[in-house]
């Protein structure tokens, strides 16, 4: 059988996406044909190109793009000095938002290259913004009409927009759609979904599919995985024939195959100056998976009950570092970004050690739970084999609400965790929560105290902030009243379901404390504010009225 793989636009600029690599691999030892297109990057490249900035009159922009994308590329890295100048590209509204402190300090008299591609990346999202207001209100760098998809109980907004006629972004999309299938004429065509803002994109792909081909049309990834499992959505099916949920049995014990994308096409974009954040759009970084699900598969707030988290299953060491060595072979690239939910430490340690039997020449970071496994040595044994970062949740910085959600660490096991990490020369971003049920401001203001302790002892160099959401796929969700919380509603929406609403409410006024979470952080990435007490971030009158 011949079976095309799609991964709609759009997700990352810089690197492929995963899913179609892992499906090909699969499909590839089940004897078929198989061709994948990351419709993503054709189309931002046909976007970003002369003669469609001309045609929507960027006519300055339109006899710049081409350079900047081969800086952006690594193709001509002699770009760089006079981009960084600010000497030759046209400033939009982005350009405005510059800190020229903040650039100073995250890229200094020698970051040249860094600087300029933030500079560059700053042009390409001013082009981006104008086609969004301009010509196409669905354009994005890494979603496309995420709105119409994004907590959409109902299909009427996306199926209505969906009968209107195609706009120019999706003019592009279909035709570099029709031009695969005319040449590959498949018999099957699985489209992945990871996100949000991927949905829309494969609708399009789907719609024009069944109206011009007899190919079989199935639809699958994250996001029907995540607010599909109770879909109950008829119109859904005038644009494919299936919807896949969990995937394909051992599909991710397979090698992902990446032979057939357009590797040279990938924008390493520099959209912040969260050096986390930076790691992750810049350099086209090999994605790949070290172990299905997660080892611990306990936390309160995570979709535990979903099968790419709740049932683990990890590999041999060996078979980890084969694939490695065959995705360095296909790509030409070896640096690894492990998107395992959580990185699971013995596997990783023997990785580690069969890196170095090995003797590879490899760079790799992902997830990780900061607990008691990574002592020094640990840490100086995973450094020595290349690991150059890891990201992992502190949550919310309190041991009884640690307990509560079953993170199964304490707040002096992660801090721990980190200083060895951070002592190895490994970088430490942590993610952290706010708005847990129950949490009390003090309790927010204590942990925002130990974000400010981390940072000044220079154990971690970047975090981030969100807000607690209740989903149904989590033990919090599915039992509330275990957590002091109660769910509101029980009724299930016909198209998606994942986030629902709780109560009691706070007592205080949670996205004040939001912001102030948000901009205490920002200021000690940046190394400011660190003398400052936590309890000057928040305003006053925080309290809501009864």
């Amino acid at each position: 059988m011949r079976i095309l793989l799609i991964t709609p636009p759009l997700t990352q600029l810089n690197t492929p996406y995963p899913a179609t690599a892992y499906l090909k691999g699969y499909y590839r030892a089940q004897g078929h044909e198989v061709r994948q297109v990351d419709l993503g990057i054709e189309v931002a490249d046909r976007v970003l190109s002369e003669s469609f900035l001309m045609s929507i009159g960027l006519e300055r922009e339109a006899r710049l793009i081409e350079p900047v994308k081969r800086f952006l590329r690594g193709q001509d890295d002699t770009l760089g000095p006079r981009i960084a100048a600010r000497t030759l590209l046209p400033e939009g509204r982005r350009f405005a938002q510059l800190d020229e402190d903040n650039m100073e300090w995250s890229f200094g008299v020698a970051g040249t290259t860094d600087k300029a591609q933030h500079l560059a990346t700053l042009f390409v999202e001013d082009i981006a913004d104008y086609i969004r207001e301009q010509v196409d209100p669905h354009f994005d760098l890494v979603r496309y009409a995420e709105y119409l998809s994004n907590d959409a109980p109902t299909f009427d907004p996306l199926y209505d927009e969906l009968h209107q006629a195609p706009s120019a972004v999706d003019r592009l999309m279909l035709e570099l759609l029709e031009c695969e299938v005319e040449t590959f004429r498949p018999e099957q065509v699985d489209l992945t979904v990871p996100f949000p803002g991927c949905l829309y994109g494969a609708l399009r792909c789907g719609q024009w599919l069944l109206g011009h081909t007899r190919a079989r049309v199935e639809i699958g990834g994250g996001f029907p995985n995540t607010e599909w499992r109770q879909l109950r959505e008829p119109r859904l099916y005038e644009f494919c024939h299936s919807v896949l949920i969990d995937g394909h049995p051992d599909a991710d014990q397979c090698c992902p195959d990446f032979s057939d994308l357009p590797l040279e096409k990938y924008l390493s974009l520099t959209e912040m100056t969260n050096p986390m954040h930076r790691l992750w759009s810049q350099g086209r970084w090999n994605k790949m998976v070290m172990a299905h699900g997660c080892y611990w598969h306990r936390c309160a707030f995570c979709d535990t009950s979903l099968d790419y988290i709740g049932r683990f299953r990890a590999p041999e060491a060996a078979t980890v570092v084969d694939h490695m060595e065959r995705i360095v072979q296909q790509t030409g690239r070896t640096g690894f970004h492990f998107v395992d939910e959580a990185l699971p430490p013995r596997l990783l340690k023997e990785v580690a050690e069969e890196i170095l039997r090995r003797g590879l020449a490899v760079s790799f970071w992902g997830n990780i739970r900061f607990e008691k496994a990574y002592t020094a040595e640990m840490c100086q044994l995973l450094a020595r084999a290349g690991m150059v970062a890891v990201s992992g949740g502190l949550e919310v910085a309190s041991d009884r609400l640690l307990k509560l959600m079953d993170k199964g660490v304490t707040i002096h096991q992660t801090v721990e965790a980190c200083r060895h990490l951070n002592d190895a020369g490994i970088m430490v971003h942590t993610y952290l929560m706010y708005g847990f049920p129950t949490e009390t401001l003090q309790e927010t203001k204590d942990a925002l105290e130990t974000v400010r302790r981390m940072f000044d002892e220079g154990i971690v160099q970047s975090a981030f902030w969100h807000r607690y959401a209740m989903t149904c796929h989590s033990p919090s969700g599915q039992h509330p009243e275990a957590y002091g919380a109660r769910r509101l509603g029980g009724d299930t929406h016909p198209f998606c379901n994942n986030e629902v609403d709780w109560t009691p409410p706070f007592d205080y006024d949670i996205e004040a404390v939001g912001a102030a979470l948000r901009l205490a952080t920002y200021n000690y990435m940046n190394g400011l504010g660190l003398e400052r007490p936590v309890e000057r971030w928040f305003p006053k009158g925080l309290r809501v009225k009864k």
